[in-house]
């Protein structure tokens, strides 16, 4: 067996000329991470400090403000991850925090050595305590958890023994996990700004600024950041995916003003074995955005005909057409006309749901088989039957129009007949992303780039919840309060699809 080398001494020239190089590539990317976090720093102060645009409402300011104060946080978080860690810690003057009100109602919690015998043999004396205190909340009430360490001194050998109190997500600050992920649900799950969070906390007895909530939610989206992207890598090693995208309003303060962005969604196959969803928010709908996003992968894709998934499907993405779309346009055109034509191909395509609805919970080799003997002819007799009118119509007609949608993507629309794995349509993401567009009339615009891709990263994480039949409050209380000691390599353990209600922390 070879001998690894112990020392620097033991390493040849070759061999610490690559380790040179290396550890110097890391350190010009550590470097300009850091720059770049540092400069966006900058910009955010002055966009805080600086005189507010005219152009702005009282409302928009306000919303602008929240965003700001929680990108500064989130900035703060990731260039002190960067720093290397200091030989000795630094004593710094903490500053004065002002006291938890005396009327909320307090719940102590004790943390005492397992032994008060020292180990030198003598019986510890408890000589004091420690108290730090946590704000609480359960939705209408707020409790202070006081967490009280004793001081035990051992006589002989002066040794001062405490016990230690586990890590927080903001470990310096008074939020419980509780608190915590009450404000993230009432934000990215009930789409409550935080100037609207603030009244409601302060009818419940404790008015907490809204510049301190953003700084909660700023620290906290980095914190889950790690979870979001464990949850893609879990989702891409799926071999059937949906996508979609929303429109976004999102502010560009140096302008005053808004532009379009896109909240594009990504779920795991409705008859795959994982429920997630995860949502990716860019500054365009440029197809560029789905190719980063999907990278090397190579599955079927479940998409609309949007022509931004084409470079991915190029590329070797399967593409699997949404038979909902196309049956959509001949909706739109009865609608609109009482067209018989567009009624018949109506009914058709209800035979083909009335199949699916029969084979959805049978395994894929049944719905294949099921679909081959019923749904294959039917399709193929519409087909034909399509090309059959379509000679008979001028380009121009709406009629024309809707029948040269399904045509022009027939094999991708009716890829799911010889692939029990694929579903007939593309509602399943459409449902994951129907809750983020009827919150937008709530939240208005996303504040900046950062905010918009912070609040993905937790929207993520709390409608994959939910699609696995989580309460969203309970999973990210419980997630917030196990992440700061959960070693890092076994995150996937907190992941909506495999977490459980039963392991979770829910004292009151």
């Amino acid at each position: 067996m070879l001998m690894q080398p112990q020392s620097l001494d033991d390493l040849s020239a070759e061999q610490l000329r690559e380790m040179t190089t290396r550890l110097l590539t890391e350190l010009r990317h550590s470097q300009a991470i850091n720059a770049k976090l540092i400069h966006e720093n900058a910009l955010l102060k002055r966009m805080k400090f600086a005189a507010q645009s005219e152009r702005f409402n009282a409302q928009q300011r306000s919303l602008l403000e929240d965003e700001i104060e929680a990108d500064l946080a989130a900035v703060a978080v990731e260039i002190e991850q960067l720093q290397p860690p200091a030989a000795a810690p630094e004593t710094r003057q903490q500053p004065k925090r002002q006291p938890l009100p005396a009327h909320l109602p307090r719940r102590e919690i004790r943390h005492e050595p397992a032994s008060t015998t020292c180990a030198c043999g003598c019986a510890m004396k408890r000589i004091g305590e420690d108290v730090a205190e946590k704000l609480d909340y359960v939705p209408g009430v707020f409790t202070v958890e006081r967490h009280i360490r004793g001081k035990w001194a051992c006589a002989r050998c002066e040794t001062i023994t405490q016990a230690p109190v586990e890590a927080h997500v903001i470990d310096k600050g008074i939020p419980t996990a509780g608190l915590l992920a009450q404000v993230l649900v009432a934000k990215y799950a009930d789409h409550l700004p935080l100037y609207r969070q603030e009244s409601i906390f302060a009818r419940a007895g404790l008015a907490i600024p809204r510049s301190t909530l953003a700084q909660w939610v700023g620290t906290c989206g980095v914190r889950l950041q790690p979870l979001v992207d464990a949850l893609k890598a879990q989702m891409l090693g799926r071999r059937v995916l949906h996508a979609d995208e929303t429109p976004v309003q999102m502010l560009k303060p140096d302008k005053g003003a808004t532009h379009r962005a896109y909240l594009w969604a990504y779920a795991a196959g409705a008859f795959e074995d994982m429920k997630a969803v995860v949502y990716d928010f860019c500054e365009s709908r440029a197809g560029e955005h789905a190719r980063h996003f999907l990278g090397d992968w190579k599955g079927a894709l479940l998409c609309d005909d949007f022509a931004g998934y084409k470079a991915s499907i190029a590329s070797g993405v399967t593409e699997v057409g949404c038979l909902a779309h196309a049956r959509r346009k001949f909706f739109d055109l009865h609608a609109a006309s009482k067209s018989q034509l567009a009624g018949f191909a109506l009914e058709q395509f209800a035979k083909v749901y009335d199949i699916e609805r029969e084979v959805k919970d049978l395994n894929a080799d049944q719905r294949q088989a099921i679909r081959q003997q019923h749904t294959k002819p039917l399709l193929e007799a519409l087909h034909e039957w399509m090309l059959l009118q379509r000679q008979k119509l001028p380009d121009s007609s709406a009629t024309a129009k809707a029948l040269d949608y399904s045509l022009r993507r027939w094999t991708a629309l009716t890829r799911f007949i010889d692939d029990g794995q694929l579903p007939v349509d593309n509602n399943w993401i459409e449902n994951q992303i129907r809750p983020i567009a009827i919150g937008r009339s709530n939240w208005l615009f996303a504040g900046s780039l950062r905010a918009g891709q912070r609040a993905a990263a937790v929207m993520s994480l709390v409608q994959s919840a939910r699609m696995n039949g989580h309460d969203p409050y309970a999973y990210l209380r419980d997630v917030l309060t196990r992440l700061p000691t959960h070693r890092a390599s076994r995150v996937e353990e907190l992941l909506p699809h495999r977490w459980h209600s039963g392991a979770a922390i829910l004292g009151g």
